[in-house]
């Protein structure tokens, strides 16, 4: 893959304008190739194997693509489609635990929600639906991202966040049973009007290497939890710093309501949080609405805050940790060395 002609790597420690606190820029060290990122509609996750195949999700595409180590091309592995073994309003995708074996996407063909598993060359060795329709209850840019949006594969299992179960976690099998919902939902009050409760407890679930469960709120005020191996709470943190001052200060008290399939109706209530990911040491990275990330070492403590510069500033769709050293980032295929 080609060098980036900006520098090879770079850490600027600045002042960032307005936050009145150092940040952190990383600058990529690598990317991939234009013409291949130009052949996708929105490159919104971008992962890689143990052993360098890497893979690309088109979101707006409906497709997912890999490039193989010393390709120019990139093949598709999964088309455009609502039947079984393709993939309509795709919003999720992960290699997984085990990303040598598998990889699962979720999508929402005619409003169904459903989560398909995939061998590495595309072929679809399982999947399930879920019951009832998709409430698109957190959404940026027409993307959802609650319910199945949100769903992280540990190679054994699939995590999603269903607070209509009663929990913020809910571990489901590889044929769809939900064995598993821990994390009670927080105070809202706004209780009394379940669509805005609901939606104010959506978040993104995350397995940390050591057993330990992430939880991070997507709305409203920005928060996280940690739970042990059981689903056991161990803390709860603000999320905070000088760069989320105004938005949490403009943050309302009651939100419109939006017409969504079939008449249904919800309030719009934007993201705080665009997502999440925990690296190998596991410390958790929160990019945030605004253009930058928070990062929290496994004890609760801040121990960063970083900024991505490519050709401008990058504001993630998602983060990946191949190894202690490396994060994939997307869109634009970025790969950045943090540590």
């Amino acid at each position: 893959m080609p060098r980036i002609p900006l520098a090879a790597f770079l850490v600027l420690a600045v002042a960032a304008p307005g936050w009145g606190q150092r940040v952190e820029t990383l600058e990529p060290t690598r990317s991939l190739p234009p013409h291949i990122v130009g052949e996708l509609r929105l490159p919104a996750v971008f992962q890689e194997t143990p052993d360098g195949r890497r893979f690309l999700f088109d979101r707006r595409g409906h497709r997912v693509h890999r490039l193989d180590p010393g390709a120019d091309r990139a093949a598709v592995l999964v088309e455009i489609g609502p039947e079984p073994g393709r993939i309509l309003g795709a919003s999720a995708f992960d290699l997984g635990r085990t990303p040598e074996r598998y990889f699962v996407v979720a999508d929402a063909p005619e409003g169904r929600e459903r989560v398909q598993i995939f061998n590495l060359d595309g072929r679809r060795v399982g999947g399930f639906s879920l019951p009832g329709r998709a409430m698109p209850r957190v959404t940026l840019d027409d993307t959802v991202l609650s319910g199945i949006g949100t769903l992280e594969f540990t190679g054994g299992e699939i995590l999603m966040n269903q607070p209509e179960l009663g929990g913020l976690v809910t571990r489901f099998s590889l044929r769809g049973q939900p064995f598993h919902t821990f994390g009670a939902l927080r105070r809202t009050g706004h209780e009394s009007d379940r669509d805005v409760h609901l939606a104010l407890n959506s978040g993104i679930p995350r397995l940390a290497h050591d057993g330990s469960y992430y939880f991070v709120f997507q709305t409203g005020v920005p928060m996280y939890r940690k739970y042990d191996a059981r689903g056991t709470l161990l803390f709860e943190r603000h999320v905070e710093g000088p760069a989320l001052d105004a938005t949490i200060n403009a943050m309302p008290t009651t939100w419109p309501r939006r017409a969504r399939d079939r008449g249904v109706t919800l309030p719009f209530i934007p993201p705080t949080v665009r997502t999440a990911a925990v690296d190998r040491a596991g410390n958790l990275w929160i990019a945030l609405s605004v253009p930058v990330i928070f990062v929290y070492d496994p004890n609760g403590e801040k121990i960063r805050t970083v900024r991505l510069r490519a050709a401008g500033i990058l504001q993630p769709s998602s983060l990946y940790f191949p190894d202690r050293r490396r994060m994939l980032v997307a869109p634009g295929g970025f790969e950045f060395t943090v540590w």
